[in-house]
């Protein structure tokens, strides 16, 4: 890069550049925790080669909680490119599966304890509960106990002792029977992919907020949207019945994602208009990608799914699907109950509040009188 005229200030993007020493530029840039690794890439090979080719010098935060980037160059030009190039890079991230969503708006169903009992009835009577002390005992009592006869005569000529055995019954041992737990694991079914009751929720739309200026504005918009949230519930309680399981997409035996159906109840679709007033005023702010904007949204709850599933030491790949027909079965038409949608949060994903639900950045309440 050529080297410009001195400048004490400029402005790159959005952002303040300054002069470091004569003729060297630099700029700060916050581009989020979460992205740094992908500005650095595979051993720092994405850095270098920024490096190289713009003649810069990128400087990465050395804490993990901090998110700002530095750019050193010759030239305003030289850190403005540089910046530019940045900017693309993340902006390719973000719309990619590599970036997972970091937030997304609930509406909590956790704070409902009966529903939280039910869950864990739900998960406890699924995975069973077998101590090993149980399993000696089985063992135990599987196992054929016999006894032998034996006669014993001293010959007093020869002063030897003859052994008569009558007889001796051929003992065998029925093979000891498949655990529950193994034969969980075959079905793909452990206590991973359960959902955590202390979270359960419904889902209005997912976000992607890499920064601490993207979360401020969210929180924002959810606050802002507040009376048209209560008009769109005509400013009277809503409630929703949870009925029965179902996969989403593909057959039972190859379930990705197992959830309850939620149906409002009155079926005036007060809350649906709820929902998408919120994911209207999201999408209008820029907060929400185009191909999830573009999604009609399907209420329900999520009780299982195999992403979560934790990978074994032992299996390097992970079982994607799970076969739940035996699920469906017993619990395909369960009533779980009604419940009261209270409020709205802006809500943090792999963060939890003392609660144990997800940490909350805003919210809104929703019309909470009880029905007569």
């Amino acid at each position: 890069c050529s080297k410009s005229s001195d400048v004490s200030k400029e402005v790159i993007e959005g952002e303040t550049a300054s002069v470091v020493s004569a003729g060297k530029h630099s700029v700060s840039l916050e581009v989020g925790a979460s992205l740094i690794k992908f500005i650095r890439g595979k051993e720092g090979t994405t850095q270098m080669k920024l490096e190289e080719e713009m003649g810069v010098k990128i400087i990465l935060p050395s804490s993990r909680n901090k998110d700002h980037i530095s750019i050193e160059g010759g030239s305003v030009d030289c850190v403005t490119k540089a910046s530019k190039r940045i900017a693309t890079i993340i902006d390719e991230v973000v719309r990619s599966p590599s970036l997972d969503y970091s937030h997304f708006v609930s509406l909590p169903l956790a704070i409902h304890p009966e529903l939280v009992d039910k869950l864990v009835n739900f998960q406890n009577s699924i995975l069973g509960i077998h101590s090993i002390a149980s399993d000696k005992q089985d063992d135990q009592a599987n196992r054929a106990t016999t006894s032998v006869a034996v006669d014993l005569k001293a010959n007093s000529e020869t002063n030897q002792v003859n052994v008569g055995i009558k007889s001796i019954p051929i003992v065998s041992y029925p093979p000891k029977a498949k655990s529950k737990s193994s034969t969980l694991l075959d079905l793909g079914i452990e206590k991973s992919i359960f959902i955590k009751p202390s979270t359960f929720h419904l889902t209005v739309v997912m976000l992607k907020l890499w920064n601490k200026d993207r979360v401020n504005a969210a929180c924002d918009v959810l606050k802002s949207i507040f009376p048209s949230v209560m008009d769109a519930l005509d400013n009277k309680p809503v409630f929703i019945r949870l009925k029965g399981l179902d996969c989403m997409r593909g057959p039972l035996d190859k379930t990705r994602v197992l959830y309850a159906p939620v149906e409002e109840i009155g079926d005036e679709g007060r809350l649906l208009r709820a929902c998408q007033v919120i994911t209207d005023a999201f999408v209008k702010a820029g907060l929400v990608l185009e191909k999830d904007a573009k999604q009609s949204l399907k209420l329900h709850v999520t009780v299982m799914n195999a992403r979560h599933r934790k990978r074994r030491k032992n299996n390097k790949k992970k079982m994607e699907t799970f076969d739940a027909r035996e699920i469906h079965k017993q619990f395909g038409n369960k009533d779980w109950g009604e419940y009261l949608i209270q409020e709205a949060h802006l809500s943090q994903r792999f963060v939890f509040d003392q609660n144990g639900y997800y940490r909350c950045c805003g919210s809104i309440p929703f019309p909470g009188e009880q029905r007569a």
